[in-house]
Formats: C-alpha cells, sequence, structure tokens
C-alpha cells in the first residue's frame, strides 16, 4: 500500500493519497469482515470509516446486539462462521457481560491484527470520481476529509465496497440503487405492497440505565415527550428492568426521508426515550426508584435505506423458498421482519415476522453493482427487495455477506475478471475459496483441488457409530419426560434407516403412535412432510424399555430426518442433559423469541416445532443399523457444518488419546494443515445483553493437539500444535515436510469427552488467506 503526501493544496488543507488493491468504505460488520478477508488472501486494503469506532450500529454510539441467521435461537445449527463468527466467539471469550466498549475492542483488534489493512477512521468519504472507461462505468478514486487531523484522503484502487449502509458511495458513483417498497407484481412478494412508494422501516435510538442502590429522582428535560399523549403506553411493552437492544421497538422516520431527514429523526427519538423514562420513573407504575438513567445513543441507528440493483434481486419468494443458488456465498436465516411505517407510534404490533423453514442462500449476484463495474456492495444496502432486506438486514448476515464481498473482490483481482463474470463463470471457486477460509457458505462440499486430504486415506483411533446420547457424554444427568404433546427427534440417517429404538417408561398396556418425517431441505431441521406412520403396542413395565419403532428410510444422500411420538398419557420419555451433534429434541408448542412486542405465525414449522424449550438435553435413541454419521472421512471431502448431518468425525468417550490420520499412496510434499473444529452451530451467541452462555470457551472445541508427519523411518515428528485454543478455525504454516502420513492428535479438550473434528486439509504451499 502506498501513501504520497502533499504538503498543501489549493485550499490550504494538507492532503493524501492513498493506492490499494481495494477499499472498503464503511467500517460496520460488513466492511470489517470485507476488509479482514481480503487482507488475509494478500491484498491491501484501505478500510475508510466516518466514526471513531468500527462496528457500525454495532458499536458503543448505538449499541444494537449483533443478530443473525440463529434469529434468538430460532433457527437451528445456523450461527454464522468465518470471520463474523471469529468475533462472536472471541466476544463470548473476552466479555461474557456484553459490555459495548469492549465489544469495540474486540472488533478494532481483529482489524489490528491484520497488516495488509490499513485503516482510516474519522474519515468522511464525500467524493467519488466515476467514469465511463472503455464501455463500462469505473470508481477511480474516492476523496474523505478526516477531522481532527484536518487532512484530506484520496483513496485508489481497482475495486472499491459500498459497506456504508446508506449507500453514499454507490450513489455518487452513479449506481442503479432502489428507495422505498417495491410494488407486488415486481416480484410477485406476497407481502410486498400493490403500489410502490416511498416508505421505510425507521431508525432507532436506544438508551441504558442502572441500579445505583439508593433513590435517584429524574426530573425530566424540555425536549421529554409525553408519552400518555401517544399509543406506546399501551400498543408497547414498557418495563423498568429493560434497557438497550430491549428498547429496539423505539423506532421513527419511516414516512420520512431516513437521511435527509435525519436530524429530525433523532430528535423525536431522543425525545420519547426522555418520555418513556419519565413514565417509568414518575408514573408510579413501575419499581424504578433505584434506576438511573446512564446513557442514551445521539445517532439514529438506521435500518434501510438505498439498496443497490445488482445482477439479482434477492426476493421474499427466495428467502421463503430457500432457492438453491449455484453461486450462493453467503446465508440469512433471520426472519422477514417488517416493522409498521408509523414505528412506535403505530397501534400495531412492533414487528410482523415469517420465518423460511431453515437458513437460506445469498447469490454473488447479490453483492456487486449490475452497471458500475469494479463495485461490490455488503450490508444493508445489497440487491434486495424491501421485503427480502426484512430478513437481510441484520449484522450478522451483512458480516457474511461482507467476507463474500471481500473475498469475491479478491479473487477478481487475482482472475483479472469483473465480478459478473466471477459469478457467471467461476462460482465455484469462489465457493470453494470461502470454504476453505470456513466463511458463512453452506450445503458446499468441500473439492478444492489443492487440499492433499482429498488423496488420502483417513482413519481414526475410533470413531462414535451410535446417535444414543449416552455414548457422546457417559452418565449425563437423566430426566424424564411425560408424552404429553407430540415430541421429535432430529436424527442422522447414515447411510439407512432399518429402525430406531426409543427408551420409554410406559405405565400401562398401549399403543404407540410414531411417524417420520423429512425436512425439505438438508439445512432444515424441522419436520416438513410426513413420510411414514407406525402403530406399536408396548405393554407396561415398572422397568424402562427399549421399543423399537420399524421405520425404514434410505435417502440417496445421509440425511436428517425427524421422529416423532404422538402424545400418549401412558408414556414418559427417557431424556439426558447433554447434546449430540446434529440431533435435537424437539415439542410441538408454538414458541418464538419471546418478545412480546413481536407478531409471529405460530404455524410455521421453525416455531411450531421449537427446540429451544429441550435444548441441552437428548432424547434416549438408538438407530439401526450402525451410523456413518460421526465417521472419521467426514473430515476430507464434507461441508464442515451441519447438512443433512453433523459431518465431523468424532471419537469414542473411552478413547482417552484421540488420533485421526491422512496417509497417501506416495510420499507428499506439505507445509500447511487446516483444522475446522466443532463449536456447536446450534447455540445463539450474542454480542450483547440479550444472552449469555454457560462457557466462555465452547467445550466442544479441541484444546490442546499436534500435528505430526510420518519420516521415513515410521517415526512421528510435530510439525505444529495447539495449546490453549479457543477457535473453530486454526491454520498452521510449517517448514516443508515430505511424508505418507499426517497425523493430528488431540491431547484435551475444553469439556467435551470426546474429540469433534469437522475438516483436517492439507497443502503442498501455504494458503492466501
Amino acid at each position: 500500500m502506498e501513501t504520497t503526501r502533499y504538503p498543501d493544496t489549493k485550499d490550504g488543507m494538507r492532503s493524501q493519497t492513498i493506492e490499494s488493491d481495494i477499499t472498503v468504505v464503511g467500517g460496520g460488520l460488513a466492511g470489517v469482515c470485507a476488509a479482514i478477508s481480503a487482507a488475509r488472501l494478500g491484498k491491501q486494503v484501505a478500510l475508510v470509516n466516518n466514526r471513531p469506532v468500527l462496528g457500525g450500529n454495532s458499536s458503543s454510539e448505538v449499541r444494537v446486539w449483533v443478530c443473525g441467521a440463529t434469529a434468538h435461537g430460532v433457527q437451528r445449527f445456523a450461527r454464522e462462521t468465518g470471520v463474523v463468527g471469529e468475533l462472536y466467539v472471541e466476544n463470548q471469550y473476552r466479555n461474557p457481560e456484553g459490555n459495548p466498549i469492549l465489544w469495540d475492542e474486540v472488533v478494532w483488534d481483529a482489524v489490528r491484527a491484520e497488516p495488509n489493512i490499513r485503516l482510516f477512521l474519522n474519515t468522511d468519504v464525500r467524493e467519488v470520481d466515476a467514469a465511463d472507461v472503455d464501455g463500462e462505468r469505473i470508481i477511480r478514486s474516492v476523496r474523505g476529509w478526516t477531522m481532527g487531523s484536518e487532512i484530506w484522503s484520496e483513496f485508489r484502487s481497482p475495486y472499491f465496497l459500498d459497506c456504508t449502509g446508506d449507500g453514499l458511495i454507490g450513489h455518487l458513483a452513479g449506481a442503479d440503487y432502489r428507495l422505498g417498497r417495491e410494488a407486488r407484481h415486481e416480484h410477485g412478494e406476497e407481502w410486498a405492497p400493490e403500489v410502490a412508494d416511498r416508505e421505510f422501516l425507521g431508525s432507532t435510538i436506544l438508551f441504558y440505565t442502572a441500579d445505583r442502590g439508593r433513590p435517584v429522582e429524574y426530573v425530566a428535560p424540555d425536549s421529554a415527550i409525553d408519552i400518555r399523549d401517544t399509543p406506546i403506553p399501551t400498543s408497547r411493552i414498557l418495563r423498568s428492568g429493560d434497557s438497550g437492544a430491549h428498547y429496539w421497538w423505539i423506532e421513527w422516520g419511516g414516512e420520512l426521508d431516513i437521511v435527509d431527514d435525519n436530524e429530525r429523526i433523532r430528535d423525536e427519538l431522543r425525545g420519547v426515550i426522555f418520555g418513556i423514562w419519565d413514565y417509568i420513573k414518575n408514573s408510579g407504575r413501575f419499581e424504578a426508584e433505584k434506576l438511573d438513567l446512564e446513557w442514551v445513543g445521539a445517532i439514529p441507528g438506521k435500518r434501510e435505506y438505498r439498496r443497490f440493483l445488482g445482477d439479482h434481486v434477492l426476493t421474499q419468494n427466495d428467502i421463503l423458498g430457500q432457492v438453491d443458488f449455484p453461486d450462493a456465498v453467503a446465508f440469512g436465516g433471520w426472519s422477514i421482519d417488517l416493522h409498521p411505517v408509523k414505528g412506535m407510534y403505530s397501534t400495531e404490533a412492533g414487528a410482523l415476522q415469517r420465518y423460511s423453514d431453515g437458513i437460506y442462500g445469498i447469490p454473488f449476484r447479490s453483492y456487486y453493482s449490475r452497471n458500475v463495474a469494479n463495485m461490490l456492495m455488503a450490508g444493508r444496502d445489497i440487491s434486495a427487495t424491501h421485503v427480502a432486506f426484512g430478513s437481510s438486514r441484520v449484522m450478522a448476515t451483512c458480516g457474511v455477506g461482507g467476507e463474500a464481498a471481500g473475498t469475491g473482490a479478491a479473487l477478481a483481482l487475482d482472475l483479472g475478471v469483473r465480478p459478473r463474470e466471477l459469478a457467471e463463470r467461476h462460482p465455484e471457486a469462489l465457493r470453494q475459496l470461502l470454504l476453505r477460509q470456513d466463511a458463512g457458505v453452506f450445503g458446499v462440499r468441500n473439492a478444492d483441488p489443492h487440499d492433499l486430504a482429498l488423496r488420502a486415506t483417513v482413519t481414526a483411533s475410533s470413531e462414535v457409530t451410535s446417535i444414543d446420547v449416552e455414548e457422546f457424554h457417559p452418565g449425563a444427568e437423566a430426566s424424564l419426560l411425560p408424552l404429553e404433546t407430540d415430541i421429535g427427534l432430529l436424527a442422522p440417517v447414515d447411510p439407512r434407516l432399518d429402525g430406531i429404538d426409543v427408551l420409554l417408561n410406559v405405565r400401562a398396556d398401549t399403543v404407540l403412535e410414531a411417524s417420520l418425517w423429512t425436512t425439505g431441505r438438508p439445512q432444515n431441521a424441522v419436520p416438513v412432510d410426513r413420510r411414514l406412520s407406525v402403530r406399536v403396542p408396548v405393554t407396561a413395565s415398572p422397568d424402562p424399555q427399549w421399543v423399537r419403532l420399524p421405520l425404514e428410510w434410505a435417502p440417496p444422500e445421509p440425511e436428517s430426518v425427524v421422529v416423532c411420538l404422538a402424545p400418549n398419557d401412558a408414556v414418559d420419555v427417557h431424556l439426558r442433559t447433554a447434546q449430540v451433534p446434529g440431533m435435537l429434541t424437539l415439542v410441538r408448542r408454538a414458541e418464538a423469541d419471546g418478545d412480546a412486542n413481536v407478531a409471529v405465525d405460530q404455524s410455521e414449522a421453525v416455531i411450531a416445532w421449537p427446540a429451544i424449550p429441550l435444548r441441552g438435553r437428548t432424547m434416549r435413541a438408538r438407530i439401526a443399523p450402525p451410523t456413518a454419521a460421526f465417521a472419521a472421512t467426514k473430515v476430507a471431502g464434507g461441508y464442515q457444518r451441519y447438512y443433512g448431518g453433523p459431518n465431523l468425525w468424532a471419537s469414542l468417550p473411552a478413547d482417552t488419546a484421540p488420533w485421526i490420520r491422512l496417509d497417501w499412496a506416495e510420499a507428499r510434499r506439505v507445509s500447511e494443515a487446516r483444522l475446522v473444529f466443532d463449536d456447536d452451530l446450534d447455540v445463539e451467541l450474542n454480542t450483547l445483553h440479550h444472552h449469555r452462555t454457560p462457557d466462555r470457551v465452547f467445550p466442544e472445541l479441541v484444546r490442546d493437539y499436534a500435528i505430526e508427519a510420518l519420516d521415513d523411518e515410521g517415526t512421528w515428528r510435530e510439525v505444529a500444535s495447539g495449546v490453549g485454543n479457543r477457535k473453530r478455525h486454526r491454520v498452521h504454516r510449517f517448514p516443508p515436510v515430505t511424508t505418507r502420513a499426517i497425523r493430528l492428535r488431540v491431547l484435551t479438550t475444553n469439556g467435551a469427552p470426546q474429540a469433534r473434528v469437522h475438516a483436517l486439509r492439507v497443502y503442498e504451499t501455504p494458503t492466501g488467506s
């Protein structure tokens, strides 16, 4: 990255020119993930942000929690991997209390760790040099003013990423975009209005409170709005103990222009906050005597403005239909979450949400401009309709898209092609590169031609062949669950199912009704299509008994099914307080994320069959024949996350020295190994106060390990190791060795009783990320 400084300009201000491979404008999570991913691929990156901190709406300036595909635990096996996944897991370790100040530093440290990134904070890009060159429109440079330093900076690069949220860069460059809501006929979206309009999701300002331990008086400022004159006290849930993102519904501006009227929107939001606090403190309706108003945001957290047009516009039907895109490079799972245009002054619910049956893919064609050849975009300004944007806008999804866009820009530079050509001619190369980085893609099987593991024989010291939770967690706490409602067990079928046994208490002679359902898509974890039903007579017994359900299923590829038991007053189901990879116990009892300000359709599969009530407890079950779902071969050429099954190797708990190895028919020269460990992607993480896990480090993660190569004398020589590991994806580069075998030896985990590994990759020469 080159910098040319000029002492003076015609307006008397200092200036500098920054030459780089990629310029990312916008330091929210989309921009951060884009910059990190491109930098890890060897590209010189200028990351430019107009605020003093990174993180955008998640930063300490705005304090919105980072939501994503997990949808507060509604979607299963949905947590993001890649850069945004790293940030989640690191924040869990460093910042279990959800302090927004510490979250700032987690994000900042991730950027600081990349030597190929040059960061420009407090730099407001407000000028764009774009032109038609050789038949295509391109951005040649952008120019920004750095507050405090009093310097103009011109940023030049072959590629630019607009991660500004509002889409200012693309707007100034002449990129095509939409504002407001599309008409229903444009994309056939049920939730779109009949006629297009300029209505938006509004902006939000949040507040924090603190318990001082003594009485605290509150005198409302003159700007406070008396909320008794509004619908808020009767149409929204107010609680004195809530603060921060619990008050996401303090939203306004949807009928205005989000940018043009930003100052007016800010003043209205702050006035309502001071009025809400006056109502909580002084109305006599709440226990708030010792509470103090600790912090009120000064910057509106914007939800929506420009949405650029790419070669594909993501729609409601893409999301709910879970369309399989050949160039899918990111995913979402948050509901289509639309808010009333009047925001906090509406008498409707604060949000109306509709879910897909599982996570859905977002194509690369939604991450680049259709008419500005060297501009990509990520965040809330991607190519999506207003309705689809209701899901894709949440920040973890924006971060996954940022990694896809940054990786796409880097690969386009390497191949000497434009993003459009990358989508049309090289989508699989991009998807394989993202998978190698353990980024947010699903349904992509490792077919990396450079991965030597794909040409090796894989063996292990042991492997689990049963789905019984007792085999994964011997001695886990036992409990009984009365069969008062439908209970479902999500289980992997690999390679086939000849029958399944369930452990029951049967108090009276009865007939047990059971059925087998498929999930509709390999990424789903809820019953969608009923396939088989059986009725099994069972006899009362004072002792637990295994009952065989004669359900047979032979899918062409390994897949997950849901075995459902109908209510029966004479039966209890045996559970263990432990989780088996790729398995869930579901209960047919409609449950969303518990927010009373939200309206949902309780008939949707992920709402009707929630896993949240029994999260961490697994039904005792045995499968015939023995399963290959946890075989050693899963580490080579697999999906690296749940997709039709857990897709990992698991050793037996009794195996006190587990190992997994790759053997080649002839010697190979090796200098890099990549490991993907299990960090239970079914667990929701959040950056702030909404969610806290019991473990700062996932117990499923391998903690200490050694990577060894077999020398010519038949001796294992250590080439790399890990100690105290708390990360999912580890990359080890070492001096080249010539060997016929590589072994991963697991010394300890962070608490799980067995080793769990999603992927073991080996390369002759170091990869670029």
